[in-house]
């Protein structure tokens, strides 16, 4: 297994960001650790496994092109057996060796694509593309290898990291003073073995008084040797421990590897001396130490004496060790994956047509709920003849137009437009009766894409939002209007 097992908890971290009542989630891949596959079980997301298949040369590989197994026509084709005429909303594509080439296949069997990458090696056909890292040219990496619609989500900012780690940064602060606990992590699978290079590393130095506590995964290749090597220095060993967090919090100290690594350490402001473990992370780390983020060091050749060199001087340098935790702490904040969600969920299609006669007892029962009246202007319970006299009076008036929202087949929000000459007043609810949690942005997305079509000669939108609704105040400020006292509005 070439490709790190990082690739799979993240999308695994952007999955449970995703998860609700009436969302599906189904992972495919071609190889994963039993240990893995199970945990994606666990979480109740369908699980496919590509068959292994003889291997075929790519007619145009790319750098990586050895990792997928087969050639990018034959996984593709795999994969849209598996995903075509299900109606999935989002394909998201974490691979180094996929292209615009699989993306294009796959692209007519879903709605949207997003792809995370790291590398900005290739080109890609996708609707979001996301690249959780810090690079030194960020503002024009991807310039050209994305179609020009494409979102880009670029930076730690938008960092795919579990809930815990946001949870446990509130009980952290800048390391200072003596580092008294080492953590020692080098990813889930650590080919190379950097953990026992460190552990020997960290075995001759005398000089300082510090615990180590060391993390592999399961599938670690010497996993039993340091197991027994950290037994007889009196070492913590986790095997495939889901306390990540809690020992980040705990350490003073980090050596581990690039990768989603960095930003977790980041986001618990943990100095790290950081070693690349795959030529694609020696710039990432460059990048990142250049910015005081993180400590790394220029070498082909990681040895643990050079290993036991970099460390003794970050113990010794505890202002160092404070500037890179401060520094780290202004960088990542652990809420990437709610932003990455909730740019997916304001893709999502909402399919929008007219109200018409038959609404007219739905929409009496939707207006009424106790939560939408609770943040309504009227807060009364409507009576049947006071909605049936709005509800015709609407119908017959070409400067107000009504749209019933619908998603998955069912009826999920209400929009209202009120238009006067240029402009129109936005107005909508979500159905409570149906599930429509996490469709307020898309709504208000599709809303004004209707509209545009519709009415060309709208220009400007308004929202008169009550200054208790913190929740629809957030919806259209998140879709880009701007509050003028409680108004909200937005130039077309």
């Amino acid at each position: 297994m070439q490709i790190g097992t990082g690739h799979v908890m993240r999308c695994l971290t952007l999955a449970d960001e995703l998860a609700g009542d009436d969302t599906t989630m189904h992972f495919i891949c071609r190889y994963l650790p039993s240990s893995l596959e199970q945990k994606l079980r666990d979480k109740g997301f369908n699980v496919s496994i590509l068959p292994a298949s003889e291997k075929s040369n790519e007619e145009f590989p790319l750098a990586h092109s050895d990792w997928l197994g087969v050639s990018q026509k034959i996984d593709a084709g795999a994969t849209l057996a598996l995903i075509q005429n299900q109606g999935y909303d989002w394909l998201i594509v974490d691979h180094y060796a996929l292209d615009i080439r699989w993306e294009k296949t796959l692209r007519s069997a879903v709605k949207n694509v997003m792809v995370i990458d790291d590398l900005a090696d290739r080109q890609h056909e996708c609707d979001v593309l996301l690249d959780q890292n810090l690079h030194v040219d960020q503002e024009i990496r991807y310039k050209d290898r994305v179609p020009s619609q494409c979102k880009t989500l670029i930076g730690p900012r938008y960092a795919l990291l579990r809930k815990e780690f946001a949870e446990y940064r509130e009980r952290v602060k800048p390391r200072e003073g003596k580092a008294t606990c080492i953590l020692v992590f080098f990813g889930g699978v650590d080919a190379n073995d950097f953990t026992t290079k460190t552990i020997l590393a960290l075995s001759q130095i005398t000089e300082h008084n510090f615990s180590v506590d060391v993390v592999i995964g399961d599938q670690h290749p010497n996993k039993e040797e340091i197991e027994r090597l950290c037994q007889r220095l009196d070492y913590s060993c986790y095997v495939q421990t889901n306390r990540m967090a809690e020992l980040m919090v705990k350490a003073d100290f980090s050596i581990g590897a690039g990768g989603g690594a960095v930003w977790e350490r980041a986001c618990l402001m943990l100095p790290t001396l950081s070693i690349p473990t795959a030529q694609h992370q020696v710039k990432q780390l460059v990048d990142v130490a250049l910015t005081g983020v993180s400590y790394t060091f220029d070498t082909v050749n990681y040895t643990s004496e050079k290993i036991k060199m970099h460390a003794e001087l970050l113990l010794d340098n505890s202002s160092l060790r404070n500037l890179l935790s401060t520094r780290s702490a202004e960088i990542v904040d652990g809420n990437g994956a709610y932003r990455v969600a909730q740019t997916l969920r304001s893709e999502i299609e909402i399919n929008l047509r007219q109200a018409g006669i038959l609404d007219e007892e739905y929409l009496f029962a939707w207006r009424n709920h106790p939560k939408i009246r609770e943040v309504s202007f009227n807060k009364n319970e409507i009576t049947w003849d006071q909605h049936h006299h709005w509800f015709s009076s609407l119908l017959s008036n070409s400067q107000r137009v009504l749209l019933i929202g619908e998603y998955k087949n069912q009826s999920m929000g209400v929009v209202r437009f009120d238009l006067q000459n240029d402009s129109a007043e936005i107005s909508i609810y979500l159905v409570q009766e149906n599930e429509s949690n996490g469709l307020g942005l898309p709504l208000i997305r599709s809303a004004e894409k209707w509209i545009c079509k519709h009415r060309s000669g709208i220009k400007k939108l308004n929202a008169n939002v009550l200054e208790s609704n913190k929740l629809s105040q957030g919806f259209f400020i998140k879709a880009g209007y701007s509050p003028v006292t409680r108004m909200y509005c937005k130039e077309l």
